[in-house]
């Protein structure tokens, strides 16, 4: 029996349920354990409370504590640094990593009006967004899919941006108005990606993981979050990243653009190196972007 660790959210629930499946696919029998984060139940701006981390420092006790078995994350809320005993058993494959506008009256972004109040808790879409010049208000919003969406229904809001992964998990696609274009609003790092960790010396749980496994997302999002850890940035900081393996002249090879957000605007770079080092071509546009800043 696996003991699969999951956040009572609707989009957590979600996410476990589609790996528990696919782990049960396999033959495996695994059982849904409900793990209560500081995140779920502290309203405060992130920031405030710790950062992203605080919906995964339960699951990773739990995990330590043998509590559970395997726990999954949504990478882009999973901390750069490692923590000892822990390791990524598997990184399945991603879903698409654009972020979303949800606005009233079916409205784009560029159709909003000036003034006009969107909605998101991220300084990385605040700032990526304000870039833009489109004279558009931003405010702070927490909570979950239903809250932010209902937020625009209920008029308080012309529009919220959330991850499309989100709610394609959700079933909640038609919902959106418009998927943002990655050369206007770059994605969290490691964002649509999941990520299934486990213990480091649990080597039945890893055989059991291996399947699910796929090397591509995994270099992407390697390389992304390496770049966040090389600027240093929690991961509530304006930083944007989106890394592609693309076919190269010699074979595959990693495309990485990053995005950093300033007190004068957005730094915008890319780079592209070896799919096999994927740390290296995150480093190195880190230091690119230092250099601009």
């Amino acid at each position: 029996m696996i003991k699969l660790g999951t956040r009572r959210s609707a989009l957590a629930t979600a996410q476990a349920t589609h790996v528990a499946d696919a782990l049960r696919a396999l033959g495996h029998e695994v059982e849904l354990v409900p793990i209560v984060t500081t995140g779920d139940v502290n309203r405060a701006p992130l920031e405030q409370i710790g950062g992203t981390g605080v919906f995964v420092s339960a699951l990773r006790d739990a995990l330590v504590a043998r509590e559970i078995d395997i726990a999954v994350h949504s990478l882009k809320d999973l901390p750069t640094a490692p923590v000892e005993g822990l390791t990524l058993g598997a990184i399945p494959v991603r879903e698409d990593p654009r972020d979303v506008l949800v606005a009233r009256d079916g409205l784009t972004l560029g159709e909003l009006q000036t003034g006009a109040l969107i909605g998101t808790g991220s300084p990385r879409r605040q700032a990526q967004i304000e870039a833009l010049g489109l004279g558009v208000e931003l405010t702070g919003i927490r909570g979950n899919v239903d809250t932010r969406i209902g937020m625009v229904a209920e008029g308080k809001l012309d529009a919220v941006v959330l991850a499309r992964a989100g709610l394609a998990r959700l079933g909640r696609l038609d919902e959106i108005t418009e998927t943002l274009d990655p050369i206007q609003v770059l994605p969290a790092p490691g964002q649509g990606a999941l990520g299934i960790e486990c213990r480091s010396d649990d080597t039945a749980v890893l055989a059991a993981l291996a399947p699910l496994e796929d090397p591509a997302t995994r270099a992407a999002v390697t390389a992304e979050r390496q770049l966040l850890a090389t600027l240093e940035a929690g991961c509530t900081a304006p930083v944007g990243a989106l890394a592609e393996v693309v076919e190269g002249e010699d074979g595959p090879e990693l495309w990485l653009r990053g995005a950093l957000g300033q007190d004068d605007g957005v730094r915008r770079l890319s780079a592209n190196g070896s799919v096999d080092d994927p740390q290296a071509v995150g480093r190195a546009l880190a230091h690119e972007l230092l250099e601009q800043t």
